[in-house]
């Protein structure tokens, strides 16, 4: 066994490939670029080395550096995690010229499989189902639309070395695919130094699952099982769980034969994911094989018991494997949640800054459920545009697929982050999506149910009252810790009224609260004419000042986070998010007579929407632009944003220019 490897990758999945070493008694290293020279997987290795500046191509790209750092250290064997140099056969090759092993597969495989196209092509050779597509050169975007005309749109463009959603996108007309070509190769080349792209045919409402295989250097090849992964935005996974609600145990033998019978083929020796695109009526087609670990390898994880990073290591170092087919079980079910750095009220863009406050949710095993979380940041921390935009993977198991998801559901609310926009008030509302509960899935999942971009949830029914009761609660609390504080002046103690009225956004609601700091608080609901509605006796130990409310409502337990703002509390609960203020009878009659702030016009100017940098201006000064009109092009952790007119309009003043680095809101250009 190793007793130094050096993990070629950054963030979280190099705290996880660390956490599994150390517990092996492996010693790491880390590697950084000067953008994460305080980032948390430096401070978790036993060594780290500088490999450069903060753009990935001159630092975690660069193979020299890498090998640099492992003849610097020591270190035996480099695992590459995802991303970066994961699939690149010149990377494998180096190590081995270099007598460092690669914790990945052989170079064959790589060559075979690493690349889209190749994949294609063994996989057509081995009698795998593929979809129909154009696997040659493609030359220009009049050639793209050639090639996607004779298909058939939809199609899909595909960069042939990508992952991750990067170089990726669909077009269903000539003008999109011209477009989608340019984007693609562009991202692909800034991502992964290589801008081929191939085409496809799209299927239209396909579900999105992957076969974990696992294969060791002695020709033993298995797998485990599947996920599904077809909760995705913008190409790029979201949501993902094992074992799919799709398929049944028939289906899956059989996609798990052809993922074996095809990494066999190449005689692949490593953790691999072969994935398939398949309709709802459980057909399936060979999608692409990725020759690496997966960012959502947890979920398999947590339903085989199985350490995969650890069978990487070990398989590196020469062992068998240590189990047969016929020996994977999968136990109950997991479900990963993707928490990103982006504003989902914005469309989901990009947000970057620093982490004020990272609380995850409390993580281990207990009465048969299990709370993970895998992240490469800490509180004080600061999420860089440089890079991919998650900050953590939350992951809850449980014996059947509702008890995963109810405790993925009670997880998400009790995360709390500040200081930077993310998604978690996205994938909490997705929790309660009854579609999604009933596993009625497909990649446009998340276009079908929100096609006018995520709204909050508003608070009603029982998630009314709960968030009005706790609202009651915190106030009240708040206001007798205030009565406890020393040396306040001698006289009449102060009575605060138990009848308040609390204001959830636009909704009023008429309480009744008693209680005290450390024992339960009755709540009273009451109608506008005085009747009594409802009673909740809330049980927690909150206590003013803490970031969420956890305690028990009605038997079931509650989290509900918890925001100062002006005269009141911002809270986020299962997807709602809405602005609590705490009145008397008096001061809610007086707030009808305030006036409502109205929002500055900025109709007439072009705002960045997300910290980034301009990659392109795409009109001159005394242009007339009409709806749809690209503008700009602003690139924000290596996606490409292409900032189109929404109005009629003549461009008046431009403020930046390619180049130029800009905050959210900076005034891009203006019009009249």
């Amino acid at each position: 066994m190793f007793k130094k490897i050096l993990i070629a990758n950054r963030g979280e999945i190099a705290c996880r490939v660390m956490k599994t070493a150390r517990r092996m008694g492996i010693a790491t290293v880390a590697v950084y670029s000067d953008a994460d020279a305080n980032s948390l997987h430096t401070e978790t290795a036993d060594e780290a080395v500088h490999i450069g500046p903060p753009a990935a191509a001159e630092s975690y790209l660069v193979i020299d550096r890498i090998i640099e750092a492992c003849k610097k250290t020591g270190a035996e064997a480099v695992h590459p995690g995802y991303g970066f140099l994961s699939e690149r056969e010149a990377f494998a090759q180096a190590l081995a010229d270099n007598d460092i092993v690669f914790i990945g597969p052989n170079k064959r495989a790589i060559a075979a499989m690493g690349d889209k196209i190749e994949s294609k092509k063994a996989a057509a050779a081995a009698k795998v189902s593929t979809v129909p597509g154009y696997l040659g050169e493609i030359e220009d975007p009049k050639n793209a639309v050639k090639i996607a005309d004779e298909i058939g749109y939809p199609v899909m463009i595909k960069a042939s070395a990508g992952g991750g959603g990067k170089g990726m996108r669909i077009a269903w007309n000539a003008s999109e695919c011209a477009e989608g070509y340019e984007l693609a190769r562009s991202e692909a080349r800034s991502s992964f130094g290589d801008d081929r792209v191939f085409i496809e045919k799209f299927i239209v409402n396909p579900r999105h699952i992957e076969i974990q295989v696992l294969g060791d250097k002695h020709g033993n090849v298995i797998h485990l099982g599947e996920r599904e992964c077809s909760i995705q935005r913008r190409n790029q996974k979201v949501i993902e769980e094992a074992p799919s609600p799709l398929l049944d145990e028939e289906t899956r033998a059989a996609m798990g034969a052809q993922a074996v019978a095809l990494a066999k083929a190449v005689d692949y020796d490593t953790a691999g994911t072969v994935e398939f695109v398949a309709g709802q009526d459980k057909s399936f087609y060979f999608l692409e094989m990725n020759t690496r670990l997966q960012v959502e390898h947890p979920v398999t994880e947590l339903v085989t018991g199985i350490d995969l990073v650890e069978q990487m290591i070990r398989v590196a170092a020469g062992e068998e494997l240590a189990f047969k087919q016929e020996d994977i079980k999968l136990n109950g079910w997991a479900v990963e949640s993707r928490i990103y750095a982006e504003d989902p009220y914005r469309n989901f863009l990009p947000s970057i800054g620093r982490l004020v406050k990272y609380r995850p949710p409390h993580e281990g095993s207990f009465g048969g459920l299990t709370v993970r979380t895998d992240t490469g940041v800490y509180e004080g921390g600061e999420i860089s545009m440089y890079y991919d935009p998650m900050i953590a993977k939350l992951v809850t198991h449980g014996p059947t697929r509702k008890a995963a998801i109810d405790l993925m559901s009670e997880a998400l609310d009790a995360f709390y982050i500040d200081g930077i926009q993310h998604n978690i008030p996205f994938l909490t509302a997705l929790m309660q999506s009854p579609r999604w509960q009933k596993g009625e899935l497909s990649t446009g999942f998340i276009a079908e149910e929100y096609p006018d971009g995520f709204l909050p949830r508003q608070p009603e029914g029982e998630e009314l009252k709960i968030m009005a009761a706790v609202a009651a609660a915190i106030d009240h609390l708040n206001n007798a810790r205030r009565r406890e504080i020393t040396h306040q002046m001698d006289g009449s103690p102060v009575r605060f009224a138990a009848e308040r009225v609390v204001a959830l956004g636009d909704t009023m609601q008429a309480v009744h609260v008693e209680g005290s700091l450390g024992g339960p608080v009755n709540v009273r609901l009451f109608d506008d004419n005085g009747n009594l509605i409802d009673t909740l006796e809330l049980a927690a130990k909150w206590w003013p000042g803490d970031t969420v409310w956890s305690g028990v409502v009605r038997n079931k337990d509650v989290s509900v986070q918890v925001r100062p703002i002006l005269n009141g509390y911002d809270l986020a609960y299962q997807g709602i998010h809405v602005p609590a203020r705490v009145f008397t009878k008096r001061e809610a009659e007086l707030t009808a007579h305030m006036p409502a702030q109205e929002a500055a016009d900025t109709s007439k100017l072009l705002l960045c929407p997300m910290p980034g940098l301009v990659k392109a201006i795409n009109v001159s000064v005394g242009d007339e632009v009409k709806p749809g009109d690209p503008l700009a092009v602003v690139e924000a952790m290596k996606m490409e944003n292409i900032l189109r007119a929404e109005r009629d309009g003549t461009v008046s003043k431009i403020n930046a220019g390619p180049g130029d680095s800009l905050a959210v809101d900076d005034v891009i250009m203006e019009f009249t």
